[in-house]
């Protein structure tokens, strides 16, 4: 049995069976990290491997005396956006390349709570800006899928959460978090080949996240199976008191309810995601999704999005607005990167052109642009009132479906590279993860098949605000259907997931 190939409910099995030991799992992925780990760039920080497999003893005793949480020595890696205490946390920048919090993230705390073992920091786009994780002042995450073509050439992991897609994909993780702001859980997700849920905003507390836009950010899973994500779900989701957007709304158990019959369930195919800009190889897996559904009894229906046509240019004025606001705090006077200067504004002036890349300068820039006076009013009120359009839009389709049924991007991974030099291209891979964001509704990315290079291609499913149960359900048949069975290279092996 190769510990790195299970899955994080096949492992959990395993260890309260006591087939093998936390230690022994635990193991497995410090030596897959060390092998692996210099080449895909997955991770930024990684805890020191001592105090890990000290851990993974405490986690064995407890299993020995039946107090073990539901992620008891279980591995798994944490974007570098969420604090961690006493762990760097970075978010990819300069401007935090030495800061270690004292408190901790929500969302870690209750994965602790339940015996999460933290294997390190993955990497990512700088403050979550990107979507290909190669804006990181750490470098560049590399994809660890290939070309059939060209084993030379090299794909970009996706973003803003690409270290923990690659993590995840590569066997250097159980399981990963990430954060979706506009796609970049499930973008990354499906140019990696594993499962991605964005929850709905507000299911999961934001308490310890490093803000981009605090109107979309939302926590949530990164896994191999629909099941690993319900229940990381389960565990991560809850009413917090430190985040006044978090929602008081009970969680389900998701991890009992994700494989409900979806019989009789409508899903909506909207017409305006059939665009010039997709692949002939991600509609003609959207159309395999259609008949899977079907087959499971499922009713199609064609329905309209009006406003998707608007959802890019209108993330693209918010976002950057709320980024400038929440940026304005690294300054280099109170924490944080600081280059010295004579003078007061030039200090200001050289910490935040130094301390910040290129893509969060460019950010920065918009936003302040949108929000200065004489142009408030014709770009960022205006993109408050089309974001409102297009959640009507999803709420209006809702009265009629009760999931949406789209491609998570409009093609697989794209080389390394390949789009430096025009960030509008870079943007345009958003495409479909975007209107789902900007209405605030749960969605999942899937892997569903290759295309004819071998790269993975992921379907997405969005559901109604606060109905994650079906979107799992839904998501859970397309899993089964689709029985993606590859391993990524360069670990060059094949394995099907075994569901228990």
């Amino acid at each position: 049995m190769t510990l790195t190939k299970l899955t994080l409910s096949e492992a959990r099995a395993g260890l309260l069976s006591r087939q093998f030991s936390v230690r022994e799992l635990v193991q497995a992925y410090l030596d897959s990290i060390k092998s692996l780990n210099p080449t895909l760039n997955a991770y930024i920080t990684l805890c020191p491997p001592e105090n890990i497999l000290r851990t993974a003893d405490i986690a064995d005793t407890r299993y020995k005396s039946k107090e073990n949480g539901l992620l008891e020595g279980l591995p798994i890696g944490i974007k570098d956006i969420f604090c961690t205490r006493g762990i760097r946390s970075t978010a990819a920048s300069r401007m935090l390349s030495d800061f270690i919090p004292s408190y901790e993230s929500t969302v870690t705390e209750r994965l602790l709570k339940e015996g999460a073992l933290f294997l390190g920091k993955t990497n990512m786009d700088e403050f979550a800006m990107g979507s290909s994780t190669t804006h990181s002042y750490f470098e560049p995450t590399i994809n660890p899928w290939q070309s059939k073509d060209d084993l030379d050439k090299k794909f970009v992991a996706g973003g803003s959460s690409g270290g923990s897609a690659v993590a995840v994909s590569a066997e250097l993780a159980i399981a990963a978090i990430g954060s979706d702001t506009g796609g970049s859980i499930r973008q990354p997700a499906s140019y990696c080949g594993i499962v991605g849920l964005k929850p709905t905003y507000g299911r999961c507390s934001r308490f310890g996240m490093i803000a981009y836009a605090s109107s979309l950010d939302q926590a949530g899973p990164m896994t191999r199976s629909v099941a690993d994500a319900a229940l990381m779900l389960e565990i991560m989701a809850g009413e917090d008191p430190r985040d006044s957007t978090c929602s008081t709304r009970s969680v389900p158990r998701f991890s009992n309810s994700y494989e409900k019959s979806v019989k009789g369930l409508r899903v909506g195919i909207p017409r305006e995601y059939r665009n010039e800009g997709i692949s002939s190889e991600v509609n003609a897996l959207w159309n395999k999704g259609i008949e899977w559904l079907k087959d499971e009894g499922c009713e199609i229906v064609d329905i309209s999005l009006p406003h998707t046509r608007y959802g890019l240019p209108c993330y693209y004025i918010i976002a950057p607005a709320e980024a400038s606001s929440n940026l304005a705090r690294y300054d280099g006077i109170r924490f944080g990167f600081r280059q010295d200067a004579p003078i007061l504004d030039e200090l200001y002036e050289k910490t935040r052109a130094e301390g910040f890349g290129a893509e969060v300068r460019r950010r920065i820039l918009i936003g302040t642009y949108v929000l200065s006076a004489g142009y408030y009013d014709a770009y960022y009120l205006k993109a408050q009132k089309v974001r409102t359009l297009i959640r009507q839009d999803f709420e209006d389709a809702f009265k009629n479906v009760d999931v949406i049924l789209t491609p998570t991007a409009p093609t697989a991974a794209f080389e390394l590279g390949s789009h430096n030099d025009d960030p509008i291209q870079m943007y345009l891979n958003d495409i479909f993860t975007v209107p789902a964001s900007l209405a605030g509704v749960p969605a999942l990315s899937v892997p569903a098949g290759l295309d004819q290079s071998g790269l993975p291609l992921g379907m997405q499913i969005i559901g109604r605000h606060f109905d994650e149960e079906t979107v799992l359900s839904v998501g859970s048949v397309l899993e089964k259907a689709a029985s993606f069975p590859y391993c990524p290279p360069p670990l060059c092996t094949m394995y099907r997931r075994v569901s228990t």
